[in-house]
């Protein structure tokens, strides 16, 4: 099945992306001379050392990290100095669009097949420890999706003529599996409503009625709900919604106070992934654990991470992978003209030609939906566009 989505590789238009590269030139130069214009001298924003020279010298800032070099300037610590000060705020936005730029953009306008139009990614099966896909030469598997550049970038992703991209996303299926290995009755009788999970979150740990969640509260309901799954502490919570150690920690004891099933879920796995040395997903697959068994309290932590993660990011690989075998064997004898493109985590791309389009949005829902039979149904959205953003 990869090696046939190799092989078919995605069109992508090249002076869509060629105009976004110079955008991208364009606005990089203007922050370069606002930071130069606030740092009050020029000088290499991609050094270390005399950035930190500027930040902590220059301008005074209160260090917040040392390294065996210096001063850390990581996006952690820029973070943190963008709320006292512009000058960090500016380098963080330097170095999203140089990454961009250069990971992305450039790097795909140079793998482009010139006998083809088409990106011919490679697919990894055995880098990540999950068991999750990886791709190579280039890396589609973490494109930004939710800014305006990282759209510019799929957008560039097309259909050839007379067809169309089909994109089938599987929904919240991490949250899903969580319902379904913990057993917790909220958890399932929310996902069999269809109820919209972050609310619910919100609602059970802010005590309110779902109708009065505001935004804030389900953006922090949602960080707690994805928190959970990776195993993230008060530490990592308040980081993330930046908030006191002292409230996530009450966030995360109000979470485990309502979803019970979940608290024992996460207390059973870590528990016998100790005792049998590994973890596994729910189709088998098993990941070693050796960190479990460190006396380093910060190495054990983070075992515990890793057994309360895997059985749910390994079994939604599983799911997917499992999904594709069924859909490119189905597509041999009832969608001959369809091609499977890309796999992106959740996500599968389809180049379908106009004929098979109806025919191909049923069989991909019924093979993606019913790999395995769960406590809550699996759910598919479905999305059709002459280009990934617009497919997606």
């Amino acid at each position: 099945v990869l090696a046939g989505m190799e092989r078919h590789g995605i069109r992508v238009d090249r002076e869509q992306l060629t105009d976004l590269s110079h955008e991208l030139e364009s606005m990089l130069q203007e922050r370069e001379e606002s930071i130069f214009r606030m740092a009050g001298v020029e000088f290499n924003i991609n050094s270390p050392k005399q950035l930190a020279e500027i930040l902590f010298e220059k301008l005074q800032l209160k260090p917040l990290r040392k390294t065996k070099t210096g001063f850390s300037t990581d996006e952690k610590v820029l973070t943190i100095l963008a709320a006292t000060h512009d000058l960090p705020k500016i380098i963080l936005e330097y170095r999203h669009l140089a990454k961009l730029k250069s990971t992305y953009v450039d790097a795909i306008i140079g793998l482009i097949e010139p006998s083809t139009g088409r990106i011919h990614t490679s697919f990894n099966q055995t880098v990540t420890a999950t068991g999750r896909l990886s791709s190579s030469k280039p890396n589609l598997q973490n494109i930004p999706i939710k800014t305006e550049i990282g759209g510019r970038i799929r957008e560039a992703f097309i259909a050839d003529e007379g067809y169309m991209l089909l994109s089938a996303d599987y929904s919240q299926i991490e949250l899903r599996l969580v319902a379904h290995l913990s057993s917790d009755d909220i958890l399932i009788e929310s996902f069999k409503k269809g109820e919209d999970i972050h609310q619910r979150t919100a609602s059970e740990i802010f005590g309110i009625m779902p109708g009065l969640v505001t935004g804030e509260m389900r953006r922090r309901a949602k960080a707690i709900n994805f928190g959970i799954i990776y195993g993230m502490g008060p530490h990592g919570l308040a980081g993330e919604l930046g908030v006191s150690q002292k409230v996530a920690k009450e966030y995360i004891e109000s979470y485990f106070d309502r979803y019970s099933g979940v608290r024992r879920f996460i207390d059973e796995t870590i528990r016998e992934a100790a005792e049998k040395g590994y973890t596994s997903s729910l189709f088998g697959r098993k990941r070693y654990i050796p960190e479990l068994t460190s006396r380093i309290d910060s190495v054990r932590k983070f075992g515990e991470r890793i057994a309360i993660n895997t059985p749910i990011q390994g079994t939604a690989a599983d799911i997917i992978k499992i999904a594709m075998i069924s859909i490119a064997g189905r597509m041999e004898t009832e969608a001959k003209g369809s091609r499977m493109l890309l796999q992106i985590h959740d996500e599968l791309l389809f180049e379908v030609p106009h004929s098979e389009m109806e025919s191909m949005k049923a069989l991909v829902v019924s093979e993606m939906e019913g790999v395995v039979k769960l406590e809550i149904p699996i759910v598919v959205n479905i999305a059709v566009g002459e280009s990934w953003r617009k497919s997606g």
